[in-house]
């Protein structure tokens, strides 16, 4: 066991639904194993102001459910200079913190890393991105609800599509993952999806277009990875409308709307798992880990 007795969580990077689980989680892990536990604000940037409080249970009910994280996330480019790192250690010693549970994504590890490595305070990571792009796990905190309101909003996007005889270009989230995309795309019964990790032919859409019309099926949804290498779903609409300009093209982007709302059931339950493993891990004397499911 080890002798820590005071932990900070933090979220950091782009919000996901289920951050607020896993604070929840955390929180009430440390308060059963008697430790200290406390909140940075913002993420790193909070680290660097100061912005540091000590919570309880009672600062997280009523939190399971919400989307979002009530400590709030922000990206610091002052934390990446080694200046930055010196003043958000002093913060923490002046709290006598002595461990962190990091709740993000690449960014926040990449920080958690050198942080660790710089001053040896022991960290944990936990997953937590609608991207579903982090080594080591097989789900990160958001994705299972960014899907699942990428595929309602497709759902209702069909129904137009259907009864318009339209062509739908849907763009959604995940940088250079394709992830959402894919399962977005299964899930919705999409003609075709484009993905980061593959080498989609455009010209190859159109020909499946065209058969698509000879069979008589009037309308055609399409799924778009932001980071897909096409382009994103304006610009691949656009070059196939040039090619087929009888099709009714139109194109959506769901947005932030995948980043927000309520926690699904298979969130809150993941969430809560790597909340209560990563105070655990800390007693077990484990530094430098990300957690996976």
């Amino acid at each position: 066991m080890s002798n820590i007795k005071r932990i900070a969580v933090f979220t950091s990077g782009g919000d996901a639904p289920g951050m607020n689980a896993a604070v929840r989680a955390v929180v009430r892990t440390a308060e059963y194993h008697d430790l200290h536990i406390y909140g940075i604000e913002r993420g790193y940037d909070g680290m660097i102001k100061g912005n540091i409080k000590r919570l309880s249970k009672s600062d997280v009910a009523n939190i399971l459910q919400k989307g979002g994280t009530v400590l709030r996330t922000a990206r610091s480019e002052e934390f990446r200079t080694k200046e930055g790192r010196k003043i958000a250690y002093e913060n923490l010693q002046a709290f006598d913190i002595d461990a962190l549970v990091a709740i993000g994504g690449n960014g926040t590890y990449t920080g958690a890393k050198i942080f660790n490595e710089e001053f040896g305070i022991p960290i944990i990571g936990i997953p937590g991105t609608i991207d579903n792009d982090i080594y080591g796990t097989d789900y990160t905190i958001g994705f299972d609800t960014a899907i699942n309101t990428a595929v309602e909003a497709v759902d209702r996007i069909r129904d137009t599509a259907d009864s318009h005889n339209r062509l739908f270009f849907i763009e959604v989230m995940g940088r250079h993952s394709g992830y959402i995309a894919l399962y977005t795309g299964i899930g919705s019964g999409a003609t075709t999806i484009f993905l980061p990790e593959e080498d989609n032919s455009v010209s190859d859409l159109v020909s499946m277009l065209k058969q698509s019309k000879r069979r008589k099926k009037l309308f055609n949804l399409v799924i778009v990875a932001e980071g897909n290498q096409n382009g994103n779903a304006m610009e691949i609409a656009e070059r196939v409308k040039k090619e087929l300009p009888d099709f009714d093209t139109k194109v959506t982007i769901i947005g932030h709307l995948q980043r927000g709302g309520s926690p699904s059931c298979q969130d809150r339950v993941r969430a809560s798992r790597l909340g209560h493993s990563s105070v655990e891990a800390l007693l077990a004397g484990k530094s430098n880990v990300a957690l996976g499911l």
